[in-house]
Formats: structure tokens, sequence, C-alpha cells
């Protein structure tokens, strides 16, 4: 069966707002919602978002959540000089 609709993968991705790990190439980011059947995650600073499908979508560790977080207080620091 496919993953749409009911109590699929869908279950197990982190609420918008929360970082989240692609275990397909271990990139984190956060989640920003969903567009059709894919997870929305933006890197932590910024920069362009990218597809995922749900089923590769897991919370992300607490180590790497916090250097996520880090980097982008660091960001925000940096952006108006």
């Amino acid at each position: 069966m496919s993953g749409e609709g009911g109590c699929g993968p869908e279950a197990s991705v982190p609420e918008r707002g929360a970082f989240a790990l692609d275990v397909r190439d271990g990139r984190v980011g956060r989640v920003m919602g969903w567009v059709g059947p894919y997870v929305q995650l933006r890197p932590p600073g910024g920069g362009a978002e990218w597809d995922c499908p749900p089923d590769a979508v897991r919370p992300a560790p607490p180590g790497l959540a916090l250097r996520a977080r880090v980097t982008e207080i660091n960001r925000e620091g940096q952006l108006p000089r």
C-alpha cells in the first residue's frame, strides 16, 4: 500500500518547525510543511528547501538538532551589520 493518507509514515514525521533528519543523505532541516506527498525541509540558517518522502524523515537526534539551532542563531547574529 502507499503511504498516502491515514496512519502511514506521515504519522512519524516531526511537526512543522521541528528539526528532522533526511535519512537518505543525513541532511538535517527544519520541517516547513508539505508539498504534495513530500515533506519540505529547509537547511539550518536558510537556503533552498528540499523535498523528502515522508518515509525518509525522522526526528533529528538531540545533538544534531542542537547543532542546527546553533547554526540558525549564528546566522541570525550575522544578518544586519
